[in-house]
């Protein structure tokens, strides 16, 4: 029998992370423990509102499959008895981390990947602010080549606060979220003005219900979609309407779906973007093993927490290192 530990936790973050939706000051994150034989695998997830998720449903889906993953459910099994999200991915998670630490290999070798995760450039994000906050922040923030910034409800406002990071962080490489902000009339013109800045990606422009407006539209920045993109089942609709998908672990419910997101993703000719949530480095781990086929890598969050936990991912600036198998994998 596996013994199952389930438990919240709360990580303080660095000053605040605001979106168009709201800001926070915590991640609240909730770990997953799974052990067997006297080896520990485990996973992290994030519930999140903005897809009905709350820590207590997240933490009584989990604590419902305690009995079957006790007598020894397997991830293919797991797929089908849960449905993708948070609380599927830290259980998947764990038993990727269980079943390589019982076969003495590492998660990259089980999946078949070809060669061991090497360090990869990582977006660092600067949350939603004044212009002349977010103009502060990427002087801050220069001396990193990639950086992701948070805009609000479009139009001139937001224009001006691409602008001021632009003059903050003139070399570096820019993606702009939206996160569903923005009307569908404001895309194209928004686009136009945002390639005028060298900005290289925007991601979700316009809430998912309504983004089937981006079908077909000549957009002169590529579009990416986040909210929109989950796992496998609805990846043909967005064959039109978006140039990437953002990948990340809490949409497509662990690491097993979203390596075959990833696969389905290079037929259709949809490009990747790797994401995260506001987590620590547990949460971050497995998704570097699909980072290293994706064009962004976007794995920032333990670099917004005022602290990470034991056994961190090592960041050197914006690169960021494979985990050690003392902390995952």
């Amino acid at each position: 029998m596996r013994e199952i530990t389930v438990e919240a936790e709360s990580w303080p973050i660095a000053g605040a992370f605001t979106i168009s939706r709201g800001s926070k000051t915590e991640a609240r994150v909730v770990v997953v423990t799974v052990t067997e034989m006297g080896l520990t695998g485990r996973g992290e997830c994030v519930p999140y509102a903005r897809y009905n998720e709350n820590e207590k449903d997240v933490i009584a889906a989990i604590k419902a499959q305690v009995q079957a993953i006790g007598e020894g459910m397997s991830r293919e099994d797991l797929q089908r008895a849960m449905p993708r999200g948070a609380a599927r991915n830290a259980l998947d998670c764990a038993l990727w981390d269980l079943e390589a630490k019982l076969a003495g290999k590492e998660v990259w070798e089980m999946a078949q990947l070809g060669a061991a995760p090497r360090a990869l450039t990582t977006a660092y994000t600067l949350s939603l602010g004044t212009a002349a906050e977010m103009q502060e922040a990427a002087k801050r923030a220069s001396h990193r080549p990639l950086l992701k910034l948070k805009l609000g409800e479009g139009g001139d406002e937001d224009i001006a606060r691409v602008e001021a990071v632009r003059a903050g962080a003139p070399n570096a490489a820019l993606i702009v979220d939206a996160n569903e902000g923005w009307k569908p009339e404001q895309v194209l013109p928004m686009a136009h003005e945002l390639a005028r800045l060298g900005v290289s990606l925007i991601e979700q422009p316009v809430p998912a219900a309504e983004d089937e407006v981006l079908r077909g539209i000549d957009s002169p920045v590529p579009l990416c979609a986040d909210e929109s993109a989950h796992g496998l089942e609805g990846m043909k609709r967005l064959v039109g309407l978006y140039d990437f998908i953002n990948v990340k672990l809490d949409k497509t419910g662990g690491l097993t779906e979203a390596l075959s997101v990833m696969r389905c993703a290079k037929k259709r000719n949809l490009r990747v973007m790797v994401g995260c949530m506001v987590a620590t480095s547990l949460a971050m781990a497995p998704a570097m093993l699909i980072a290293q086929q994706a064009d962004y890598v976007d794995l920032d969050g333990p670099l917004l927490l005022a602290k990470d936990r034991e056994h961190a991912l090592r960041y050197e600036s914006s690169l960021v290192y494979p985990p050690e198998r003392a902390l995952w994998g």
